[in-house]
């Protein structure tokens, strides 16, 4: 054993005897046995996404039983998954296989028209053509096509103080399953607060970078877009807010704030994330400022 493998080692001990001492509570337990007749082949694996199953120890006779089950515990990782020979386990593979199908589906699924007419969006889209396209060109994804750019300025009130618009990113679920509560939580919030907003709508194929050709045509203080985030093995449908003062040409991500991971899966829920939305919001207008610089003005740096 040399001494890289001894290092390991003592900092895996520490770190299992710290999960003791601190109590960490064994969520995880070990997987439950397939029931079988005396004699009978079992082919068929217990459905692996059910939660019992898919935070189960897939490590037969560990060396601490109790340390691994308090270390899976305070992680969503796939830790002690276990593995047959050199090969992941059946059910570890099956439940890798489904998660990823879930981030395909999010990805490559659509926003449901419902939700855009629940809040009166209309649609516009960039210069993206397809969804593989917007996967392999996220510089198109951050302008405006001809036809959208000549919408909005038909459609939307001029100069707000907050533009809000709403774009698929790479997570349609995130806009689905989160925008019908996170966006009357941002209205009524600005409305109190007496700032006023434009005219909201939905950008199909979108990237964060497209508030910057936004603006040009909106001409806001303040532009907010509410997209769906990447999609992990974890969580599909995690939502982000990014905003930007004065966003235009040139502007970059240092000059952007952002809230992330709006998901009830383990995340801000979009209720308290929409109050921290306008409260973010306000700030950028106080300090007429956002990203590196807002946090510079607001720490008292300049």
């Amino acid at each position: 054993m040399n001494q890289a493998t001894v290092d390991i080692e003592a900092i895996v001990q520490a770190v299992v005897a710290e999960l003791r001492k601190r109590g960490v509570a064994p969520a995880v337990a070990t997987a439950p046995p397939v029931k079988a007749a005396p004699g009978e082949l079992v082919i068929d694996l217990p459905d692996p996404t059910l939660p019992e199953f898919r935070r189960a120890i897939g490590v037969e006779n560990p060396y601490d039983l109790d340390g691994l089950r308090n270390l899976c515990a305070t992680t969503t990782a796939r830790l002690g998954v276990g593995r047959a020979g050199p090969r992941p386990r059946t059910r570890s593979l099956l439940l890798f296989q489904f998660d990823h199908g879930i981030t395909q589906e999010a990805i490559y699924g659509e926003v449901s028209e419902s939700v855009k007419e629940k809040l009166n969006l209309f649609t516009v889209t960039t210069q993206v053509s397809n969804r593989d396209e917007y996967l392999l060109r996220p510089d198109l994804g951050r302008k405006l096509s001809a036809e959208a750019r000549k919408m909005i300025a038909e459609r939307c009130a001029k100069k707000p103080q907050v533009q809000v618009v709403v774009g698929d990113g790479l997570s349609a679920a995130a806009v689905n399953n989160n925008l019908p509560e996170i966006y009357p939580v941002i209205e009524q919030g600005l409305k109190s607060a007496g700032i006023s907003m434009g005219t909201p709508f939905f950008i199909q194929n979108a990237r964060v970078g497209v508030i910057n050709d936004v603006n040009e045509v909106i001409g806001a203080d303040v532009v907010v877009i509410l997209l769906g985030e990447r999609p992990g093995l974890g969580v599909a449908d995690a939502l982000s807010a990014y905003m930007g003062y004065r966003p235009g040409p040139g502007k970059t991500d240092a000059e952007r704030d952002v809230v992330c991971m709006i998901t009830y899966h383990g995340g801000t829920n979009p209720l308290e994330a929409g109050a921290y939305v306008v409260e973010l919001i306000k700030q950028t207008l106080k300090y007429q400022a956002s990203g590196v610089e807002l946090k510079l003005k607001a720490s008292g740096g300049e």
